[in-house]
């Protein structure tokens, strides 16, 4: 049984936080996409070393980050300034 809670909170958040990345004029800072690769690798790691809260036996990750890593890619691709 798959929790719909965490997927969907955890996408929300990713999504506000994918659409807010954007180059500043004067940096030098951004966001290839080795970046998001490095980025989806560690949250897996991270995902898979949290696991799901006690109570949820859906999978062996925690849900709600690898929602929120669809959502930061999905906020960056659609809403995503640059």
């Amino acid at each position: 049984m798959v929790y719909i809670g965490p997927l969907i909170l955890g996408f929300i958040i990713g999504f506000i936080i994918g659409t807010r990345i954007k180059p500043s004029i004067g940096s030098k800072l951004n966001f290839p996409a080795s970046v998001y690769v490095i980025l989806a690798i560690v949250i897996v790691i991270i995902a898979y070393q949290q696991g799901p809260f006690p109570w949820y036996t859906d999978s062996v990750f925690a849900n709600g980050l690898i929602s929120a890593l669809a959502g930061i890619i999905v906020g960056k691709l659609t809403f995503g300034r640059g």
